[in-house]
C-alpha cells in the first residue's frame, strides 16, 4: 500500500506584555502577564497552524492571516487552526498527529496540557489521543528562560484520507 504521507514543522514565539491574557492552546491561563500579538498571540496553536500549512504545502500562517488585516485582530487563534484544518479537510488529507511543545519559564503549563489537546483536538476534528502537548522551561536561558517570551514548536504528520488525494 502506497501512502500519502507528509510533515510539517511549526514555531511561534511572543513576548509576554502587561494587560492581555495569557492564551496558550485555546486556553486562558491565569498569569499576570499575555503575549503580544496581533491576534490572541497563541503560540502554540500558531506553531500547530504553521506545521499543517508547511506539511500541505501552503506557505506559513503570516500569508493565510497577516497581521495588518483588520480581520484578524484580536481573534481567537482557534478560529485560525479551524480555518486551517478546513483547507486540510479539502485537500483530502487528515490529521495522522501532532506533536507540541510550549516553552516558557513560568506559568507552570502542565495542569492545562489536558485542556489544551482536548481543545485542539475538537477543532480538528479528531481523537485527543492523537494531539500532544509538552511543556519545558528555558532554564533561565535567553528570552523564555528570562521570562519575557513564550516559544512553541509543532511537528505533524498527515496522511490522505483516499486515493484522490494523491498529489494534491
Amino acid at each position: 500500500m502506497n501512502r500519502d504521507c507528509r510533515v510539517g514543522i511549526g514555531y511561534d514565539i511572543h513576548p509576554l506584555v502587561e494587560g492581555r491574557p495569557l492564551v496558550l492552546g485555546g486556553v486562558e491561563v491565569p498569569f499576570s502577564k499575555g503575549l503580544y500579538g496581533h491576534s490572541d498571540a497563541d503560540v502554540l496553536i500558531h506553531a500547530l497552524c504553521d506545521a499543517i500549512l508547511g506539511a500541505l504545502g501552503e506557505g506559513d500562517i503570516g500569508e493565510h492571516f497577516p497581521d495588518d488585516d483588520e480581520r484578524y485582530e484580536g481573534v481567537s487563534s482557534l478560529e485560525l487552526l479551524r480555518k486551517v484544518a478546513g483547507i486540510l479537510a479539502a485537500r483530502g488529507l487528515r490529521l495522522v498527529n501532532a506533536d507540541c511543545i510550549v516553552h516558557a519559564e513560568e506559568p507552570k503549563i502542565s495542569p492545562f496540557k489536558n485542556d489544551m489537546r482536548e481543545r485542539i483536538a475538537e477543532v480538528l476534528g479528531v481523537d485527543k489521543s492523537l494531539v500532544s502537548v509538552k511543556a519545558t522551561r528555558g532554564e533561565g536561558l535567553g528570552p523564555i528562560g528570562e521570562g519575557s517570551a513564550i516559544a512553541a514548536q509543532a511537528v505533524v504528520l498527515i496522511e490522505a484520507m483516499n486515493d484522490n488525494a494523491r498529489g494534491a
